[in-house]
């Protein structure tokens, strides 16, 4: 989970400008990760790229996705 000490944040944030595309998130996240996997070439790196992926995944459904299709729901009715 993204839940880290505030002074770690700061050192960790990606110095880049944002995407405007999928296409550019698709690069920027395969970039980020290309240089964790640089120099860790082993199952642990694996390991830890697919989980922190997931990881990151959850977050946004829970704190983006779902919010955000709760509010659909009510605006629009719900399908069930």
């Amino acid at each position: 989970m993204p839940y880290i000490e505030p002074s770690r944040r700061a050192l960790l944030r990606p110095v880049m400008s944002p995407a405007s595309d999928a296409g550019g998130l698709n690069f920027q996240i395969t970039a980020i990760i290309g240089e964790y996997w640089r120099n860790r070439e082993h199952y642990q790196a694996i390991n830890d790229v697919l989980g922190a992926l997931e990881g990151a995944k959850l977050e946004f459904y829970a704190r983006v996705a779902r919010p955000y299709e709760d509010a659909k729901i009510r605006e629009h009715g719900d399908v069930y």
